[in-house]
Order: C-alpha cells, then structure tokens, then sequence
C-alpha cells in the first residue's frame, strides 16, 4: 500500500497564521507568565485579523510591531518585499484589525480552580523509524526544511514551500512534489535528490507550470488548518484542535504535547503506539487515558495512570514559558 504524507512551511500562509500567534502569546508571556490565550489570525494580502480572548496583566499596545516582527522572523521582511514586491506580503504594507476581547469569566473560574480550560479528545502517535514518526512524513519535513533554507538565502526562490512524499510498498520514494515560488527558472532536481537520499521515480516540481505569486497574496491563511502537516499525516487520527493559539492552559496545546509524549516513552520494543486522552472543562482529571499499542501486528490496550493536572502536565512539558513560536516552527513531533 502507498503513503502519502505533505508538509508545508512557515512561509505558507496557514503557517505563517499560527506563527503569528505563537509569537504573540510568547510576547504576552514575557509580561504575565498566566496569561490566558486564544487568539485566532487570519492574513490575507498584507491585512491580518487577530480574533479571540486575552486575559492577564499584559499590555496590547504592541500588537502591531509584534505581528510585524512575527512576520519577518518568517522572512517576509523589508529584503523580501524588495524582491517579490506585489507578489507576496509586503511587511510595509501591512494592516492589523484587533477584534480581541476578554475571556468568558465562566472559563476563566474553572481554570482558576485548577481545571482544563476547554473539554476534547486528543490523540497521540509514535512508530518506529526517524524521529518516531512515518517516514513519508519525515522525508516530506526533511525536504521542506531544506528547501526554506535555501529560499531564505536566495534570490529567486520563494518561502511558501509545500512538499509531498508518496512511498511505494517497499519503502522506496514513487513520487516527490514540490511547490516553490521561483522568480527565475532552477533545476531543483539533483537538491531535491541529494536531500532524500535517493532519486524519487517520479518528481514534479511545481505543478502549474509557473508559481511566483505566493504567501497571503495568493491564498487566504487561517491558524489551525494543517492538522495533517503538524501531527501525524494520515496514520493517526487528529485528536482536538489545532496546539497553536492558545496557552497551555487549553487541552488542544498540552494533552495534545503529552499524548506524543506517552506516546514515545511507551514505544520501545512496540511497532506503533496510540495514546488517546480526554478533558472536561473546568475539571483537572481526564474522563480517559488510553494506550493503545500495536507489535507484530498484535493490538493491546491498557488504561495509563498519572498525574494529568494542567499544573503538573504543563510543568512536566516546560509549558510555563515563552517557547511557543519556536514549537510553532519545530512541531510537536520535535519535542518527543
């Protein structure tokens, strides 16, 4: 049987939506480390709308410079814009519409009270191989990453970066894709090659034909919406909602973070393992927590004990500080 497994980069505009956030909630967490968080982002052309509820003695009257500095730290910044010009963000163009409001009170006593501040089912994987993962998505995340590299000291590539890694039923690369933005013409062939370790039987690079118009220009983007690239692809099911922003008082961030972990600690001499966990908002006991593991094609389930706390789970996974626009940029998977 295939798989198949896609990842995309910082630059694409999804990403570059939770990036912002990210980098905003550890800004917040510089001024007051209980703040709480939630604060969706959409961008399209250079307009970035945050939505959401911030409570904390924070002040918001950096938002702008913060969403800017988040925006560069990707790469659009003032050389980019020099560069691309229309056919990308342009970081002196950019506009910001605030709609944040404060977070509901009956949340905010739940949490206060030591409980989960939202209730979801959330799911954790690890597998045998290159970082505990499939390697159709480690591959896809090796070339990516490579590729951004390249892109961010070039002159002519592109930072909206998607790649795709089919593997045929022995583990051999099928087919590559690549989509990058390309100002002038560059035979990717041999990198893309040389990255992988391999020659892919089958390799398309930029399948339109001409991709030069890119990021949030050409693509409206929204926090949350690559749940495949950020977890586990399509061996696991996506447990809650997206990590990124949110504070790690939000099921959605830490349970999702300890079920990879559970996930890891229980593989050992396992072929795969799932870890499924559950939250009720308000309270800090789970209703489930459940392993799941999988050898020589034998499935065993056990229940999993401990403290699963928001105090103890975010202590536990080094949630109490600004680290969440760099696990933006590395992923969960980079942590475990």
């Amino acid at each position: 049987m295939f798989q198949t497994a896609e990842f995309v980069s910082l630059g694409h505009p999804d990403k570059t939506a939770d990036f912002i956030s990210e980098y905003i909630l550890d800004r917040l967490l510089e001024q007051d480390l209980n703040v709480k968080y939630a604060v969706e982002v959409m961008i399209k052309g250079n307009r970035v709308v945050l939505g959401g509820e911030i409570c904390g003695n924070v002040n918001l009257k950096n938002l702008e410079n913060d969403v800017k500095n988040a925006v560069r730290q990707i790469g659009y910044d003032e050389r980019y814009e020099k560069i691309w010009g229309q056919n990308a963000i342009e970081i002196s163009k950019l506009e910001i519409i605030n709609l944040i409001g404060c977070q509901s009170c009956e949340i905010l006593q739940g949490v206060k009270a030591g409980g989960w501040g939202d209730q979801g089912v959330f799911a954790g994987y690890a597998c045998k191989g290159d970082s505990f993962i499939p390697r159709e998505l480690f591959l896809a995340k090796k070339l990516n990453a490579a590729l951004y590299q390249k892109a961010l000291n070039s002159d002519h590539l592109g930072l909206d970066i998607k790649t795709q890694i089919t593997l045929d039923e022995q583990g051999g690369v099928q087919t590559a894709i690549v989509a990058v933005p390309m100002l002038e013409n560059e035979d990717l062939r041999a990198f893309v090659a040389n990255v992988l370790g391999t020659v892919p039987q089958e390799l398309i690079i930029n399948g339109t034909g001409d991709y030069r118009c890119h990021s949030a220009v050409a693509d409206c983007g929204i926090t949350g919406r690559k749940l495949a690239c950020d977890f586990y692809s399509t061996v696991c099911p996506v447990g809650g909602g997206s990590p990124w922003a949110k504070d790690a008082s939000k099921a959605d961030v830490s349970l999702n973070i300890l079920a990879r972990k559970l996930a890891v600690e229980n593989l050992k001499d396992n072929d795969e393992v799932f870890v499924y966990l559950s939250s009720c908002i308000g309270q800090s006991k789970l209703p489930s927590a459940i392993l799941k593991t999988v050898k020589n094609s034998k499935i065993s389930f056990n229940k999993l004990n401990g403290d699963f706390s928001p105090k103890a789970v975010i202590q536990d996974l080094g949630l109490n500080k600004p680290v969440f626009s760099e696990l933006c940029r590395q992923g969960i998977t980079a942590l475990y």
